[in-house]
């Protein structure tokens, strides 16, 4: 299986916070997963603990690398910028970061949030994200128990894969 790719200065185990949360689930496929993940707009629809996001620059609402765009999550009012964005295809599996930051001085807490989707043997797609963290705000976080990030994630995860069952039964 595929691993995300990590900026310097985010690999895990030397932020302040690290989450994963990985579903691997039968009877889909990444292009099933794709367009609600990549369509940002369409995140508040699968996900409660996503808003008002909205793209600068006129562009959206398919993230892309260097897209700038805002939402709210967490409490936290995200400014962010596309990373990485790469389709799934071909046995290749699709790929998505950005870098998110809100808050300045000790209030500020910067994250990476890379998702991965692929494929896999027997009518499987593994959706994995995860994302780490640094600041003060990212230290509370990982002390919080039960921990907000690790649940809130899995609820995008829950709800993600929820919606494209209710979009393939529509078809």
């Amino acid at each position: 299986m595929n691993e995300i790719f990590w900026p310097e200065g985010f690999l895990p185990g030397f932020t302040e916070n690290f989450v994963s949360n990985e579903m691997i689930v039968a009877g889909m496929n990444a292009a099933d997963i794709w367009p609600l993940l990549s369509t940002a707009t369409l995140w508040p629809t699968y996900y409660a603990n996503s808003a008002n996001i909205r793209f600068h620059n006129a562009q959206g609402p398919q993230l892309e690398v260097g897209a700038r765009f805002y939402f709210e999550t967490f409490g936290f009012p995200v400014e962010a910028k596309c990373t990485e964005y790469v389709q799934p295809m071909d046995g290749q599996p699709g790929r998505v970061a950005w870098h998110g930051w809100a808050g300045e001085g000790e209030t500020r807490i910067d994250v990476h949030h890379a998702w991965l989707i692929e494929d896999l043997s027997d009518g499987r797609v593994r959706i994995l994200t995860q994302e780490t963290q640094k600041g003060l705000p990212a230290q509370d976080l990982a002390r919080a128990k039960p921990n907000p990030m690790i649940n809130g994630h899995q609820d995008w995860l829950d709800g993600m894969v929820g919606a494209a069952r209710q979009a393939s039964e529509r078809r």
